[in-house]
């Protein structure tokens, strides 16, 4: 069955992955639109374009192992040239993020905070008027002590929710860490709320990309849109 959502997204990796030149240090994104994009690298690969890969996730790093893309770390590599990833939410004119439901905010921030461009693609949906709209902030936290490291963020103004996997047990990072879910509402300054989250003992990162994000592809029924930050 046609997926119209899906065919977005595709469209969108597809141009985002036209942005790669040859002998690039690449970032790979997760979840299912870096998935596109992943699978358009793979068949650029395939057709002579040569470029080194980093992963933001293990499950992203095995569908570019098994495409036969080469990955690399941050060990042979200090900065990573362009990164494309997906997005929870993107607030408009800021460009400002939501990341981290697929549960790689951690990996994802940092392979974000050592590109030197950092390209978002999604479809419409997720194109809000201000962040928490219709997203929780995903923190991903130590497990020791993660319930007082709950209410800490409850302070804060969220509603928390440890985060479950697909059989009702507590979801772990490939870090081996824990997500709390944190429902703000709409985020009046997403800034100040990324600091006073980063200042809780136990919280490891949040899903908060503040000013990272340097070109936005929006897939739309319309084609794709380009917003690049100031």
């Amino acid at each position: 069955m046609d997926d119209p959502a899906a065919n977005l997204k595709r469209e969108a990796g597809e141009q985002a992955a036209l942005l790669v030149e040859g002998g690039m240090v690449v970032g790979l994104g997760t979840g299912s639109t870096a998935a596109f994009v992943i699978a358009a690298l793979a068949r650029r690969h395939q057709e002579g374009l040569r470029f080194t890969a980093i992963a933001t996730s293990e499950r992203s790093a095995k569908q570019a192992r098994d495409l036969g893309i080469e990955l690399s770390d941050f060990g042979h590599h200090d900065a990573i040239d362009l990164t494309i990833d997906g997005a929870d939410e993107i607030e408009r004119g800021s460009l400002n993020l939501i990341k981290g439901l697929g549960g790689a905010l951690l990996r994802e921030k940092i392979v974000a905070a050592a590109s030197r461009k950092l390209v978002i693609i999604a479809d419409e949906r997720k194109m809000v008027r201000h962040l928490g709209e219709h997203t929780a902030v995903p923190v991903e936290v130590t497990p020791f002590g993660w319930e007082s490291t709950a209410r800490q963020l409850g302070v804060l103004g969220a509603r928390v929710s440890a985060r479950h996997d697909r059989v009702g047990t507590l979801f772990v990072t490939d870090g081996g860490n824990m997500i709390l879910d944190c429902n703000f509402g709409v985020i009046d300054d997403p800034a100040g709320l990324e600091r006073r989250i980063g200042e809780i003992v136990g919280v490891i990162e949040s899903g908060l990309f503040i000013q990272r994000a340097s070109l936005v592809l929006v897939a739309g029924a319309d084609g794709v849109a380009r917003y690049e930050r100031a």
